[in-house]
């Protein structure tokens, strides 16, 4: 089993988003960077735990717990000329873009900011904390994952 972290705006679609919808589950779409769609499409498997984090917001943090609940699929939205990720270079026989559906967990007792995560020496190697990261999907090793559900 490995551990995620991915990013969402939670004025787009945030935490609370995923906790409401059925099932508690959605198709986590759009992802238009291919090291991500790589690590969706090739790595990523069921019950692979996330941690959702809202970025693009007045504080940036890490807010809940995910799981992987369907690995990769096709993402339609990339062969909907009238949606907002369409890709005409993505055919329905070579897809270019992929999805899982994640499935909310739980909303952390705290959000843990970036700005918190930055000061812990024990995170130097989580992408997150490094400058000009902007991958919308990253790994997070075990280690530092037990590390920062510790900062509850």
């Amino acid at each position: 089993m490995k551990h995620w972290l991915m990013k969402t705006e939670p004025g787009e679609f945030g935490i609370d988003d995923l906790a409401s919808r059925p099932n508690q589950t959605e198709p986590w779409d759009g992802v238009r960077n291919y090291q991500a769609r790589n690590m969706i499409r090739d790595e990523m498997k069921t019950n692979d735990w996330v941690f959702i984090y809202h970025s693009n917001c007045e504080m940036p943090s890490i807010v809940g717990i995910a799981r992987i609940a369907r690995e990769a699929y096709p993402d339609p939205t990339a062969f909907d000329p009238q949606h907002k990720h369409f890709d005409s270079s993505s055919q329905l026989d070579n897809p270019r873009w992929y999805m899982v559906d994640v499935q909310f967990v739980r909303k952390l007792t705290r959000s843990i900011a970036l700005a918190e995560l930055k000061g812990k020496p024990e995170l130097s190697g989580l992408a997150l904390v490094r400058k000009g990261n902007r991958l919308s999907v990253m790994p997070v090793d075990e280690a530092m994952w037990d590390f920062i559900l510790s900062l509850e």
